[in-house]
Parts: C-alpha cells; sequence; structure tokens
C-alpha cells in the first residue's frame, strides 16, 4: 500500500541575508508556476553583515530565527547564498571523459592556476555547461570557489537558528535563474536579448548582464538606500532609525521629492551608468535591450 504513493520532496526556505534585515521565501510548485506559502522580513542590527560578510553570527541567526518564527513555515531546509570577493567563479575546458571523482581531483590539483586563495581556504563546486565548439573532446566547466569561513559562517548562522543549509549557491546564478522563471511575464521573448538587472540593495548595488540565459558580465559596488537614509537623517534633523521608518512609510515635509529624492535618484542613474559603462568597455556591445530593476531601492 506504501508503495502507491510518492515522497513528496521536503520544501526548503529561500533565505536572503542583506546588510540590513533577513528576507524569507518559501515557494510551492503547482501546475501553473509557484505559490507563495510563506514570506517574513526581519531587520538585523547595523553591523551585523558587512560587504556580505556575517561579522556577527549571534545578530544573523536571531533574525533568521525571527523571520522563520513570523513565517510560520515548518520547513528546516534552507537556501542561501554567496557574493562578492570572497566568490570566484571560471569557465574552464576539461577533457570530456572524465568522472565528477577526476574531475573534481584535477580540479584541485589544478586549483593555483584558477583561484588566487590557498586550496585549505576554500570551497569548491563544478558544472559541466556544453561541449567545446573547438574540440570535440573537450567540454566546458564552470568552475566555483568560495573562502570556506564565508560558507561556514551561513552554515553555522543558520544551525543556530534551527535550520540546515540545503544549498550555499552564488548570487549571481541564483538572480540567473529567478529571471528565468519570470521573464516570460515581462514579454521579453528573444532569448538572445541583453538583459542588465540593477539590485539596488542597503549599500551594495550589483548589475548582472545576461544574454540567452547565462550571465556574460557581474559588477558590485558600494552604493545604496543608505545612502538616502542618511541624507534624510542629516536634511531633517531624525535618528537614523526614524530616517529608515519615514523613508518607507512616508510623512515627510513637502520639500523631500526635490530637496532630497531626486538627488538621490541622480545619483542612481549616475551609478548605474558608470557600470554599463564598465560592461560596454570589457566586451564587443555598445547598448542593451532591456534594464529591470530589483532590490529594496527599486520601489
Amino acid at each position: 500500500m506504501i508503495g502507491r504513493f510518492k515522497n513528496k520532496k521536503k520544501p526548503c526556505l529561500g533565505l536572503d541575508l542583506s546588510s540590513t534585515a533577513v528576507k524569507l521565501l518559501e515557494l510551492a510548485k503547482t501546475s501553473d508556476g509557484y505559490r507563495v506559502e510563506s514570506y517574513a522580513v526581519a531587520p538585523l542590527p547595523a553591523g551585523s553583515i558587512v560587504e556580505n560578510t556575517i561579522e556577527n553570527v549571534d545578530n544573523v541567526a536571531d533574525g533568521i530565527y525571527a523571520a522563520v518564527s513570523k513565517s510560520k513555515t515548518k520547513s528546516k531546509l534552507a537556501a542561501v547564498c554567496v557574493s562578492g570577493s570572497a566568490v570566484i567563479t571560471k569557465i574552464i575546458d576539461m577533457e570530456a571523459g572524465l568522472s565528477d571523482e577526476q574531475r573534481e581531483l584535477q580540479i584541485l590539483e589544478d586549483a593555483e592556476q584558477y583561484i588566487p586563495f590557498p586550496i585549505t581556504e576554500i570551497q569548491t563546486d563544478f558544472e559541466i555547461l556544453r561541449e567545446s565548439a573547438d574540440q570535440p573532446d573537450v567540454v566546458e566547466v564552470l568552475l566555483a570557489a568560495c573562502r570556506r569561513d564565508v560558507v561556514e559562517a551561513r552554515q553555522n548562522a543558520l544551525s543556530m537558528a534551527g535550520l540546515t543549509a540545503k544549498v550555499v549557491d552564488i548570487k549571481a546564478y541564483a538572480m540567473e535563474r529567478a529571471f528565468e522563471l519570470v521573464r516570460p511575464q515581462l514579454g521579453i521573448e528573444d532569448d538572445e536579448d541583453v538583459v542588465a538587472i540593477v539590485d539596488i540593495g542597503s549599500t551594495t548595488t550589483t548589475l548582472s548582464v545576461l544574454q540567452g540565459g547565462e550571465t556574460i558580465y557581474t559588477r558590485e559596488q558600494l552604493f545604496g538606500g543608505q545612502q538616502l537614509t542618511e541624507e534624510i537623517q542629516r536634511h531633517y534633523g531624525l535618528s537614523l532609525e526614524e530616517a529608515g521608518l519615514a523613508k518607507k512609510q512616508g510623512g515627510l515635509p513637502d520639500d523631500y521629492q526635490q530637496e532630497v529624492l531626486e538627488p538621490f535618484l541622480d545619483s542612481v542613474v549616475q551609478q548605474i551608468s558608470r557600470s554599463l559603462q564598465f560592461f560596454y568597455s570589457s566586451s564587443d556591445r555598445d547598448e542593451i535591450d532591456h534594464i529591470l530593476l530589483a532590490g529594496g531601492v527599486a520601489s
């Protein structure tokens, strides 16, 4: 009788650990797409995460626990991501006929060629992308490496909050797959269109350029909504917490739009333009087809 029933996959929570908050999302697959099962946001004390690095594991664990409690989810598995200078990705050529074990051993032996960290301080993974267009016995392999302490800090924070890290992904590739899920809704039908996703968070702005379903360029810079919060604080003599609430909830004086918000938006445009210029100068392209805004500043 038991054999008639298929084992259901255990649900996995998506957790975004940013410099200001923990964001939780749980999705369920349905016949026509996905359904939101639970969602929550819990704030983090200042300095808990700085430039994608967890500086206070206890604070982050508390934030994760608060988000899980608020969401009322029953899942104990979670997916998180890493980004920034601690992450290295490269596409390398390898012999086609190797097993996964042989491929892993060869990558570790040749790691010094690709990775600027001691092999004992990193965790690696790889994925075969495609056969080489020029060499029939060669495959192109995506190599990903991250400093071990960065990965373990996220695993420890999850464990302290009662969760298990099922996936530690790379932010750029997580965003790539998320974009593919929503692309049909956006009317972007041509796979070869060049799409720039600008993710503007509290302290960091990330540009990801995609074409043909693959990330062809990424760039991070220190700029985000924190600058607007600090300008509100300075202009109106508020505390940082009061300025943050006013930014989200409104109620600021009539001159806010002209005196504070519009100059900040000009800065946003300048930052995006600068990032795009870096992309143009490093590629053979001089334009993009679509820009998507993401992150807390997008609204």
